[in-house]
């Protein structure tokens, strides 16, 4: 990836806006009425995967009525660039006990699906009450293992795409929307 030194340079890698901030904002309100139909006034424990599910977690929140404490992990398989290692590393992990808690697992994208199918495993040994996850955009196209989030905002296709949290090269994660990422 080509270090970008300028506001042109950043602009110039936006290729197009796939989601707009007004179509993500009516997506997580109406996620944020499953939720809170689901869990009918009990507590939840929203789970935020960083870095990339750090803004979305934070519209989340606010868009849902039932009582929720906040927990994040940080999972990594893409390092520096656009293109998964394939391995995934939990870098943080909870600091809570969560078998008394209904988790809801946020995350930002699932691409191959090996981050979050690592995840539920590892969080389905510590007997949550109840486990979901919730992701903004899904690109089934790119699913190498067998993983289906409970609640999806957005199937997108196989394009790498930045905003609304998202990177590239730590660059992005700024933007209020979705867009795809060309070099």
């Amino acid at each position: 990836m080509r270090e970008i030194s300028s506001m042109n340079d950043f602009e110039s890698r936006i290729k197009k806006v796939l989601i707009t901030k007004e179509q993500i904002n009516e997506a997580i309100a109406k996620a944020g009425k499953e939720i809170d139909k689901i869990y009918d006034g009990r507590p939840i424990l929203l789970v935020a995967i960083l870095k990339g599910s750090f803004v979305f977690l934070a519209d989340l929140c606010r868009a849902v009525s039932v009582p929720c404490e906040i927990g994040f992990m940080c999972a990594k398989s893409y390092y520096e660039g656009t293109v998964s290692t394939g391995v995934v590393k939990i870098t943080m992990d909870l600091d809570c006990d969560i078998s008394g808690y209904h988790v809801v697992l946020v995350e930002d994208i699932i691409d191959t699906g090996r981050t979050l199918n690592d995840v539920v495993r590892m969080l389905r040994l510590r007997n949550p009450l109840s486990l979901r996850v919730v992701t903004l955009l899904d690109k089934p196209s790119r699913r190498i293992v067998d993983f289906k989030a409970d609640i999806s905002l957005f199937t997108i296709p196989d394009y790498f795409v930045i905003g609304y949290g998202l990177d590239c090269g730590e660059y992005y994660r700024n933007l209020p929307y979705i867009a795809e990422y060309g070099e």
